[in-house]
């Protein structure tokens, strides 16, 4: 299997979830082993776990004071269309939210031509198995595969009775992705909500681009879009974040209760020791 890029530039445009601000990407190709490279101000910043600075809402990237926010979804869809290398330039330090999913931006990437270049892809699996836990016993652990596919299995137990507990467990194949994974928005309480606008942030949140909980409430119209919703949103952000990784990871995850600080850490944890992995 070769590495890829694009053939030709792409743009793709929409609202910064804090900002409300305009954003705007363009995706540009790029050489063999580049990467994924985000480019902010004329500085460049590569898609690396080592680059993350910030994992509270979502995975932030920083370097020399420029920073790259909310890069999961897209990394998340680079991921499953197999772009190894990119220059990306961003107008705006938060990536566009779209409509909270990986949805428009997947459709988006499935339109670009992709060139085959003349590398092979380069493979990262997981020989010993690493894991990560919080100190309220939330996990996530990488283990040797199981098959030939990167497989994930995801619980999560949220008392609220519209969500409750929900389980993603399976390999993740481009139909998967694109029939589960890639429409599952975020979610959030109303209650974070009120809180998030009244500190001057989410200013282009909407019912348009999240899923709004209000105790056993869905407060969209629509309703959820796919069976476990939530869970799969949680994997998609996932996705995204291992792929911080610099490669396309064969390993067998199990996560529980876990976000974008734990995908970081464990990818800490992996880097620490050669052994652990072999790439191929």
């Amino acid at each position: 299997m070769k590495q890829k890029t694009f053939e030709r530039e792409i743009e793709i445009k929409g609202i910064g979830l804090h900002s409300g601000l305009d954003s705007v990407l363009r995706l540009k190709t790029a050489p063999v082993n580049t990467g994924i490279i985000f480019i902010k101000d004329g500085k460049e910043i590569k898609a690396l776990y080592s680059n993350v600075f910030d994992t509270r809402n979502c995975t932030a990237l920083q370097k020399d004071k420029v920073t790259v926010s909310t890069i999961e979804h897209l990394m998340s869809a680079l991921y499953i269309t197999g772009v190894d290398n990119a220059y990306i330039e961003v107008s705006n330090p938060e990536l566009p939210i779209m409509d909270g999913s990986a949805l428009k931006l997947l459709e988006a990437l499935k339109k670009a031509k992709l060139k085959e270049q003349d590398t092979p892809r380069k493979f990262l699996k997981v020989i010993h198995p690493v894991r990560f836990e919080d100190d309220k016993g939330n996990f996530i652990e990488l283990c040797p595969p199981s098959g030939n596919l990167l497989h994930i299995s995801f619980k999560i137990e949220f008392p609220s009775e519209i969500v409750g507990t929900q389980i993603f467990d399976g390999d993740i194949t481009q139909e998967v992705f694109e029939k589960d994974i890639a429409p599952a928005r975020t979610f959030c309480e109303k209650y974070q909500i009120d809180y998030l606008r009244s500190v001057g942030l989410i200013k282009g949140g909407s019912l348009e681009n999240a899923v709004v909980l209000d105790g056993n409430k869905i407060l969209n119209p629509e309703g959820f879009r796919v069976q476990n919703e939530c869970v799969n949103h949680k994997v998609l952000d996932l996705i995204g974040d291992l792929y911080t990784s610099g490669y396309f990871i064969l390993a067998d995850v199990k996560a529980y209760r876990t976000g974008h600080f734990h995908n970081n850490e464990v990818l800490k944890k992996l880097f620490e020791n050669k052994e652990n992995y072999q790439i191929l």
